[in-house]
């Protein structure tokens, strides 16, 4: 819980100087909001939280002010990057200090195998740096042009380059974080090898990123691919093959299967993919095109597009990312905004048939779209279906459908760390209570923290299970 006491906001915007503020209501509104609009349950419950100043700090040392000041006024602070989050990571439940990072853009290091930016750095910046020094980010968001890698840390798991390296907690894609506390005198703490996993996926409640150290790899000359089937359980059977097929064989930096009735959502494909075509989308090396199309033709297949980013441009084609992950909820919520999503573990990424059982099960008012990933070298994939929503209680049915037949909802429509097979980190509370003594730090974001905030971080951190507590 945070001061009960009605905060004296311009007296905070004096104590601010020297750092960039901006009070305006305009402003303020904009930067209280991420992509919660996705779901409409979120949107009811969030549309109308706001913050009460925005802060633009540009050093790590004008950060530590924020920090400072909102801790001696004890007001609530949401850090925030992009706002490219889909569950109202960067909304300020109870107002507050907002702190837009993205002016901590700087690259400052690049090296053999590693990258060491500010955390307002820009994804899409951070690539555009490395491509001349031969390298690029190990894996990064279908939404690289406005997402930071501070918010893609703290909010984010995987992207594009996963299916290849793995999500972003996989050992050594994170190699160090540097996060200051929220007191009044702000300290330092740096995260190395697997401590990283204490800040990452956190929702900044535990500390504020100032740098981030991530693994990178050598660039390819990546040929952006769409294929068609007839059936979605031979794309989806392709997918797997591909993401299955060895880095010598085929070095895809992705794989995204896509129901056709998605894709006909997709107008700027027009004249380059035939309608009614389900979607094999990826990202295959020039070396490795001759393979991507045998494994195509194989699996009954057309390949309908393989283009290189020149060719690309004069097309005035966008990314073939942009046709995946959560790119692709968007491109249908650009023409209604009836449509939501959810977030689906498939138990059997390798039985297509049970995948293709499923989306017959759901029906017309489900359109499922799958992504591929590695995890420690094992193929994982998870459905980001599209859900033409009605209720609250038509979509919980639709879960229960899911997880009848043995699929994890991991649910999108949540404003909280934990819930819904997503359980309470200890650790990241336990970092919380050493870097958050006053619990200023995207407060409400953690249904957990106030049941265990009155114990020391020791006893945090031993904690199994909420039991007791």
């Amino acid at each position: 819980m945070t001061d009960t006491k009605t905060p004296d906001w311009s007296r905070i915007a004096a104590d601010l100087v020297p750092v960039d503020i901006s009070d305006d209501p305009v402003t303020v509104k904009k930067r209280s909001r991420d992509f919660f609009w996705y779901s409409p349950l979120l949107n009811a419950q969030l549309r109308r939280s706001f913050g009460d100043l925005v802060a633009m700090p540009k050093t790590p040392e004008e950060l530590a002010h924020c920090l400072s000041v909102a801790s001696r006024h004890s007001v609530p602070v949401v850090l925030r990057g992009g706002g490219t989050g889909n569950y109202g990571q960067a909304v300020p439940l109870q107002g507050g200090l907002i702190i837009q990072t993205t002016a901590m853009s700087r690259i400052l290091e690049t090296g053999p195998g590693f990258v060491r930016v500010e955390a307002g750095a820009l994804m899409a910046d951070i690539n555009a740096a490395l491509k001349p020094e031969g390298y690029e980010l190990a894996m990064f968001p279908s939404t690289q042009d406005i997402a930071t890698i501070g918010g893609f840390v703290a909010g984010g798991s995987a992207g594009i380059g996963s299916i290849s390296n793995g999500p972003l907690r996989q050992n050594g894609n994170i190699i160090e974080i540097k996060a200051l506390s929220a007191e009044p005198e702000p300290r330092e703490h740096v995260f190395q090898g697997e401590d990283v996993l204490r800040m990452h996926h956190a929702w900044g409640i535990n500390g504020a990123m100032t740098e981030i150290t991530l693994r990178t790899v050598p660039t390819r000359d990546w040929i952006g691919c769409m294929a068609g089937f007839d059936s979605y359980e031979a794309c989806y059977a392709a997918g797997y093959a591909l993401a299955s097929a060895g880095d010598d064989v085929i070095g895809r930096k992705l794989c995204s299967v896509v129901d056709a009735r998605i894709a006909g959502y997709f107008p700027r494909l027009e004249g380059h993919i035939p309608k009614d075509h389900h979607l094999l989308v990826s990202l295959v090396p020039r070396e490795h095109l001759d393979a991507f199309q045998d494994l195509i033709t194989k699996t009954g297949g057309t390949l309908h597009l393989a283009i290189d980013d020149a060719e690309r441009e004069a097309l005035k084609l966008p990314h073939v990312f942009e046709f995946a992950y959560n790119h692709t909820t968007l491109q249908v919520l650009k023409a209604d905004r009836s449509a939501t999503y959810q977030q689906i573990g498939v138990p059997d990424p390798g039985d297509a048939a049970r995948v293709a059982a499923m989306r017959d099960a759901q029906g017309d008012e489900v359109w499922p779209h799958h992504e591929f990933t590695r995890w420690d070298g094992a193929v994982i994939c998870a459905d980001l279906p599209i859900i033409w929503y009605s209720t609250p209680d038509r979509l919980a049915e639709i879960n229960a459908t899911y997880e009848a037949d043995g699929f994890t909802v991991y649910d999108a429509h949540i404003c909280a760390i934990e819930g819904n097979h997503m359980q309470p980190d200890f650790r990241h509370l336990a970092w919380k209570k050493r870097m958050d003594p006053q619990g200023l730090l995207n407060p409400g974001k953690s249904r957990a923290w106030e049941k265990v905030r009155h114990l020391s971080a020791e006893e945090i951190e031993a904690l199994t299970s909420l039991d007791g507590v």
